[in-house]
């Protein structure tokens, strides 16, 4: 069932991460999750689902491999008959759609002309000259392909899962196992790095065969399940083949909290303000 996991952490913020800090910094007046581990970076909760998996389980940095359960939860009171799961695809490259939004902005910097008048907003560092400096290495041909560490990232899931519940997990109920992917290249690898990841569990030592060798078989392509959104008639007129069905999200786009954003994120960058948008900035969270 691979779409993509879900898990997020980090530490003081490098000029990579700069942008998206300086666009944090606007939104201090946010609630912090609550969160009983603590976090490395304080900026860790306002991050989403395509933040670092580790930032949201702290426990990926102690031991990836060792699962974590609510105490309360299947100890000696119940017994697991089966286990269904939607997850996200593991850590990938930005798309090319990004790659070139990233570009667009790597240039705004370049360009820019910073005010010897003030210092930056975080730290006292001119944080535009940092990221105008910061070689931006990604290619087209990334176009969010699955990298080695979100290999990991699956193959990992798979031993703590195994961990977590062993007797569903059982070689003899390896047959049984049903994994169901959207046709995207990252998610189709999550889910073979994922039964290599269980192969690894029941023969450990031994380098996993061809997924397709495998008793349980490869995962099976279903995107009108996996990507139902590109195939809902409904939701394709009515949602994104419509002018208004998305008006009160383009009204927040244009409205003053997220100008008042940008005119931080401008000051802060040294950057003319009519250069960013609710569009490009987005673009800051693939640095």
């Amino acid at each position: 069932m691979l779409r993509g996991p879900g898990y997020f952490h980090w530490v003081p913020v490098p000029p990579a991460a700069a942008l998206a800090v300086a666009l944090l910094s606007s939104l201090s007046h946010c609630s912090f999750l609550e969160r009983a581990d603590p976090v490395i970076s304080p900026l860790s909760p306002y991050f989403g689902t395509k933040t670092r998996y580790e930032d949201a389980n702290s426990g990926l940095l102690r031991d990836p491999e060792v699962p974590r359960r609510d105490p309360e939860l299947l100890e000696d009171t119940c017994t697991p008959l089966q286990l269904v799961a939607l997850i996200r695809h593991g850590t990938r490259y930005p798309t090319a759609k990004q790659i070139r939004k990233l570009r667009q902005l790597h240039g705004l910097l370049q360009a820019r002309r910073p005010r010897d008048d003030r210092a930056d907003a975080v730290g006292g560092r001119d944080l535009g000259a940092a990221l105008a400096n910061w070689p931006l290495w990604y290619a087209d041909w990334m176009d969010g392909q699955l990298v080695e560490k979100g290999r990991e990232d699956m193959r990992q899931l798979a031993l703590r899962l195994a961990s977590l519940f062993p007797a569903l997990f059982s070689h003899e109920n390896y047959s049984r196992l049903q994994l169901v992917t959207s046709s995207k290249h990252r998610c189709v690898e999550s889910g073979v790095a994922f039964l290599k990841g269980l192969w690894q569990h029941y023969h450990p030592g031994l380098p996993p065969p061809d997924v397709a060798d495998m008793e349980c078989g490869p995962p099976r392509i279903n995107d009108k399940l996996m990507r139902f959104f590109d195939h809902c008639e409904k939701f394709l007129t009515e949602v994104e083949g419509s002018d208004t069905a998305l008006y009160h999200v383009e009204a927040f786009k244009t409205g003053p909290e997220m100008q008042n954003i940008l005119k931080k994120v401008a000051a802060a960058l040294q950057v003319p303000f009519s250069s960013l948008n609710a569009g490009n900035m987005p673009a800051s969270f693939h640095l």
